[in-house]
């Protein structure tokens, strides 16, 4: 992911809002999950459009790469971004004068590296990093630089949370940590685990890893934000005479109330029944009515289903 553009990832502009973002990285995951999109190349590119999001979705992380670049979690939290641009320009110049571009690189007193353009002042890069790194002499410590994985969750495991045993990398680098999940998370949150990312050099503390939550498509629930939705099947004279039904949540079933004269497609709302929220309001479940009809008819049945189209003047085609 070093050398691509996280906005051109997601097909939007340097100055997208954040709305824009996510609306961008819905469609986007939508189309390419792997439990949905059956090409091979489909879960790659997923993983590159999490991924993109993970860092343009959080303000404070879209702001460092928008300063730094692919490059933002090898800097110092501290680093001037001027100053950074700066250095990486001096030591791509500097590369270029030594394979031949007509610059001139030699060492200053005290091994000081310099390098010249042919027309203006050296440019110091002790000066230039030393600053950055914190000593005009050498690079200092520096920070461990923050990682960040995926972890894939059960819509009722994001409901409930949890402790939860996770493996990331591969390999020699291969670890597994034990994870609380906190209740209510929703796709695309991340879960700061702190020290847990790259180690720092030279006694610096080691950055954290952020844990972005995938939740997994599911049979019956469909998740929007915090809202979850359910479709609510009906017998064609329980959605015209009203009824009381179990309708089913991540939390058990719960009791709804459906109005005579209910119409397909209709929505009863089942408030604070949706996902949780640590510090506010709950979201609401949905129950979307979907009348259905035996696909086989007994004889006393169609008699009445005969009877009811002989006196009924309902005409659903009607425009009201």
């Amino acid at each position: 992911m070093a050398d691509q553009d996280f906005y051109r990832i997601l097909g939007v502009p340097s100055t997208a809002s954040q709305e824009e973002i996510q609306r961008a990285y819905r469609r986007l995951a939508r189309e390419n999950h792997p439990d949905v999109n059956r090409d091979p190349a489909a879960e790659d590119r997923f993983k590159d459009i999490s991924e993109a999001y993970s860092v343009l979705s959080d303000p404070q992380t879209r702001r460092r790469y928008d300063a730094f670049g692919p490059d933002f979690r090898q800097v110092p939290e501290d680093a001037d971004p001027e100053t950074w641009r700066r250095a990486r320009a001096g030591a791509g110049a500097g590369a270029r004068s030594r394979a031949g571009a007509g610059a001139r690189a030699g060492a200053g007193q005290g091994g000081r590296t310099s390098f010249g353009f042919g027309g203006g002042d050296d440019i110091d890069l002790d000066d230039l990093l030393g600053g950055l790194f914190g000593g005009r002499g050498g690079w200092g410590p520096v920070p461990g630089a923050d990682q960040s994985a995926e972890i894939e969750l059960a819509l009722e495991d994001a409901y409930h949370g949890g402790r939860r045993t996770v493996t990331i990398g591969s390999g020699k680098t291969q670890r597994t940590l034990e994870v609380t999940i906190p209740p209510g998370v929703t796709d695309g949150q991340r879960i700061r685990l702190a020290g847990q990312g790259g180690r720092g050099s030279d006694g610096a503390q080691a950055g954290d890893l952020y844990l972005v939550a995938r939740i997994a498509p599911h049979r019956i629930f469909r998740l929007d934000g915090r809202d979850i939705h359910v479709e609510l099947r009906l017998a064609p004279w329980e959605a015209a005479l009203g009824t009381s039904v179990a309708v089913p949540t991540p939390d058990g079933e719960a009791k709804v109330t459906v109005p005579a004269g209910t119409s397909s497609g209709r929505r009863l709302r089942l408030r604070g029944r949706g996902m949780p929220r640590p510090r506010g309001t709950p979201g609401d479940l949905y129950a979307e009515a979907r009348i259905m009809v035996p696909s086989k008819l007994s004889d006393p049945e169609r008699e009445l289903f005969e009877q009811l189209a002989a006196t009924s003047d309902f005409d659903p085609r009607r425009r009201r």
